[in-house]
This record gives C-alpha cells, structure tokens and sequence, in this order.
C-alpha cells in the first residue's frame, strides 16, 4: 500500500518542476526579447541625438587644438588653452561674470517671498502667479530689448528722472550702471522662475508642522525658519546652483541686445567672447577652446550639484 502511493508522487513531482524550469526560462527568454526591440526601437533616436550633441562637441574639441579662421587651419596643440589662460582679458571678463552672480540672492529672496505668499493664498493668488512666472516665459531677446528701450538716453527711466528735475543718465555708457542694468534683467527674468521650484517645495510640507508648531506657540518667524527653510532646502540648492550656470552661460542673449558688451568689454560674459573670438575675431581656435573650458565649468559644477542634492536626499 505504501509502494505505489511513493511511485505515483514522484512522476507527479517531476513534469510540475520540469514546468517550472521551462516557464521561469521562458519569462527570461521574453524579457531578452522585449530588451532587443526596445533598444532597436530606440537606436535611430539615440543615433539622431547623438549626431547632433556628440559630434559637435568632439569637432569644438578638435578645433580647439587648432589655428583656423574657419578656411585655413593649422595644428598648434595646446597653445590656444595656454593662451586664454594667460590673457587678461579673459580674466577681465570672468570677474565680469563674477559680479553678475549678485543676482542670484536677489533672485533667491524675491521667488522665496512671493513664493510664501502664493503659499498663505493672499488675496488674487492666482492672478499674480501667472504674473510673476510670466517673465520666465520671454525669451533673453526679448527681455534685453525691454530693458534697453526702458533705461536708453530717451527712454521712461530717463524721463521720470528729468520730470524730477534730477539729471538723466546714459546707462549703457557707463560700465556700473551698464551692470546695474543686465542684473535689473536677470532679476525680473529669473524670479519667477525660482518663484515656481520654491512653491511646489513648499506645497510638500505637512501641514500637520505648521498646525503643531502653532499649537506650541510657534510665530510667523519661527515658523518660516524651523519649518519653511530646512524643508526647503533642496530646492533652495538647486535654484542656487541652477542660476550660478545659468549666470556663466545664458547671457549672450542679454548682453548682445543690451549692451554689445561694452563699455570696453565692462559687460562682456564669457559666453559672448566666444561669439566674438570665434565670430568677429575669426579665431575659430581660441572660440572653440574657451568654449570647451566652460564646458568643464559647467560639468563641474553639475556633478557637484547632483552629488550634494544625492546626500541631501540621502539625509
């Protein structure tokens, strides 16, 4: 009795492990297969992309070895980067991009402010939202052209300070005011923008702190600096880091419209002496080499950016 109940258990056994074996195999044979069309369906999309960002920038970095007009060219290695490194000029100008970072605290402080009170529901919340985001929707150009119409010789700055009986200024021909002027821009273009990034930080709180720290006896001010700003702080970071890039890259449009650079390169970004070496100098090298450098600025920068928001998180 005990015999043939063993015998009829073992064959049982073996063709539900053995189909075991075969559907675990199938599933891996489906997932391979499914793998294989997803990268087929994604190889001319990557081809396109990378014929259009990769080769660019692997040309910019041969012709940054080179002496070239964009007709002739001659193989000189590393001189254009030990050029640019030595030129005063370069210097000059990456102090220039230097003073042009004291937007960013502005920047920081307005999009915080009126973040917070997006955040309470003042009184017309929504209508002052898309007013405040709708800078950050303009392109440069654009933005450079109001500006310039606005602080010209003729333009309402001028004429407000005239009907004042008080002297008008030329802006754009002195080069502390020629400044004042392109941060005013980077200011009204770029507070709306980290307007928007602090709100959704802040829409993420629980609202349970705010209700206990109430409960405890917590002000507006404790509240704001206990709660708000260390629950906030990523986005803060990024913001940060977002316009110190932005400040090293995104000028030209700004300064171009604006000022052309001047007074005597007093405006003049590092982005735009690119455009003239390359462009006016015909000195596609030295373009292109100091094009590379702020390349490696920016890669830096956003290592340092991704590596510090990935221990914050972790935190």
């Amino acid at each position: 009795m005990t015999s043939p109940a063993v015998v009829e258990v073992g064959p049982s056994r073996g063709p539900t492990f053995a189909g075991g074996r075969k559907s675990r195999s199938s599933r891996g044979s489906l997932t391979r297969q499914k793998q294989r069309i997803g990268f087929f369906a994604t190889l001319p999309a990557f081809i396109v992309v990378a014929s259009l960002l990769f080769y660019p920038i692997g040309y910019a970095i041969w012709i940054s070895f080179l002496k070239t007009d964009g007709v002739t060219s001659k193989f000189i290695g590393f001189k254009n980067y030990v050029d640019i490194f030595a030129a005063p000029l370069v210097h000059q100008v990456f102090l220039t991009n230097l003073k042009f970072l004291v937007a960013i605290p502005v920047v920081i402080f307005a999009g915080l402010f009126t973040a917070v009170l997006l955040y309470q529901e003042v009184w017309g919340w929504r209508f002052f939202r898309i007013v405040f985001f709708l800078p950050s929707v303009l392109s440069a150009s654009v933005i450079g052209l109001m500006f310039r119409s606005a602080f010209t010789l003729n333009g309402p700055i001028n004429s407000a300070l005239i009907s004042l009986g008080l002297t008008p200024i030329n802006f754009f021909a002195r080069a502390n005011m020629a400044i004042l002027v392109v941060v005013l821009a980077l200011i009204w273009a770029g507070f709306g923008y980290a307007m928007m990034i602090l709100l959704s930080g802040l829409m993420a709180i629980d609202t349970d702190l705010f209700a206990a720290a109430e409960v405890d006896g917590a002000g507006w001010w404790q509240r704001f600096w206990y709660i708000i700003i260390p629950s906030i702080r990523q986005q803060l970071a990024f913001v940060s880091i977002i316009n110190t890039l932005y400040t090293f890259t995104s000028l030209f449009g700004f300064i171009f419209v604006m000022t052309a650079g001047g007074p005597l390169y007093s405006t003049t970004t590092l982005d735009y002496l690119v455009y003239q070496k390359a462009f006016s100098a015909y000195d596609m090298g030295q373009g292109s080499a100091l094009a590379i450098i702020i390349f490696g600025v920016i890669a830096t920068l956003t290592i340092a950016q991704s590596k510090y928001l990935r221990n914050d998180d972790g935190r």
